[in-house]
């Protein structure tokens, strides 16, 4: 069990608030540990994670014998007092050993707890020093790209994008500029491989998971002749290929901890926050589309042109009605020229 820290000063009480859960959480801090074994692959992929997460990075410089998985051992609380010492929420772990080579642990954190936890094993590496290209800017945030519907749909490639997005956030910002989109990290999958009959039941065959393929470009906006810019990708590194191992999926009563919303003041309740809004919806573009409510419309009170086939009503009856208005007036104009003829013959 964790002690608690009372404040001596208010430096320190201040340094201990900054700390507290907030509405809109800090970017998560990474901190990078080495394994007792590593090698120069799991040295050469955690240097390039950590320059993509800069500078929200922390690296360890000694080697530690932390085993994330096994419940016999102290590392669940090594990995709790190092969360609260560095005010990190999650660990990126290297170790490789026989059974298990080019191990890549991600730990999730969540009040100095842990949250769930994902292995993956590294297959193939290219480093970002051996692609010749240009590199972001350090702190920039990432588009990200996942290119299949297993991330949707499969709990175990969902917690991977889960674990990816967490990682590679950064900031939470409401608005950015499109010249501020510099590289763009790219998440496929390879084909599925076939299950063999001979596996065991119970037992979760993780080779027969698709191969993560993770790429990272640098995006080039260049003029169309249009307002919408042309984009041209170029390999940034790094470059990996990875398999699915072990994994820990979250405590159902910490994650409903870790998913519970804040209580709305009483100033930003009266301002509509939070408040849902009625016809409204984004859609899985990001587009916010709405739906507008029209009455009952009397279409006999609509304005049309006056045309006899438009007419209700029988209309040889108001031809002939016409027609018999049509006798009358003429019949009108015929007596008063005869009123006129005469009154002349009088006066003369």
């Amino acid at each position: 069990m964790l002690r608690t820290i009372k404040p001596k000063n208010a430096r320190s009480k201040r340094a201990l608030d900054a700390r507290l859960p907030k509405e809109v959480e800090d970017p998560r801090t990474t901190v990078f540990v080495r394994g007792v074994h590593t090698g120069d692959v799991l040295n050469g992929v955690m240097r390039d994670l950590m320059a993509l997460k800069r500078p929200h990075a922390i690296a360890f410089s000694k080697k530690n014998d932390i085993h994330p998985f096994d419940a016999a051992s102290t590392s669940t609380a090594s990995l709790e007092f190092w969360a609260q010492k560095n005010d990190a929420s999650l660990f990126v772990i290297g170790q490789t050993t026989k059974k298990r080579p080019h191990g890549l642990t991600f730990v999730r954190m969540f009040d100095n707890r842990v949250l769930d936890m994902l292995e993956v094993g590294i297959e193939s590496w290219v480093s970002m020093a051996d692609i010749k290209t240009p590199k972001s800017t350090p702190g920039n945030k990432p588009l990200m790209h996942f290119a299949s519907d297993l991330f949707d749909t499969n709990p175990r490639f969902a917690q991977l994008k889960s674990m990816l997005i967490s990682l590679f956030n950064g900031e939470v910002i409401d608005s950015i500029c499109l010249a501020g989109l510099e590289h763009v990290i790219s998440v496929s999958l390879g084909p599925s491989v076939p299950t063999s009959s001979s596996a065991t039941a119970g037992a979760e065959d993780f080779s027969a998971l698709p191969t993560v393929h993770i790429r990272t470009y640098t995006a080039r906006l260049l003029a169309s002749g249009t307002r919408v810019p042309r984009v041209e990708l170029t390999p940034m590194g790094p470059s990996l290929d990875m398999k699915l191992r072990r994994h820990t999926p979250p405590d159902p009563e910490l994650l409903k901890h870790a998913m519970q919303k804040p209580k709305l003041k009483k100033t930003d309740i009266e301002k509509g926050v939070g408040q849902k809004r009625k016809n409204k919806e984004v859609d899985e573009m990001g587009d916010l589309r709405g739906r507008i409510h029209v009455g009952k419309q009397d279409l006999n009170k609509l304005q049309t042109r006056k045309m006899k086939g438009l007419k209700g009503g029988d209309v040889e009856t108001e031809e002939r009605e016409g027609e018999t208005e049509g006798q009358e007036e003429q019949e009108e104009e015929q007596d008063t020229d005869r009123r006129k003829k005469k009154r002349r013959r009088d006066s003369d």
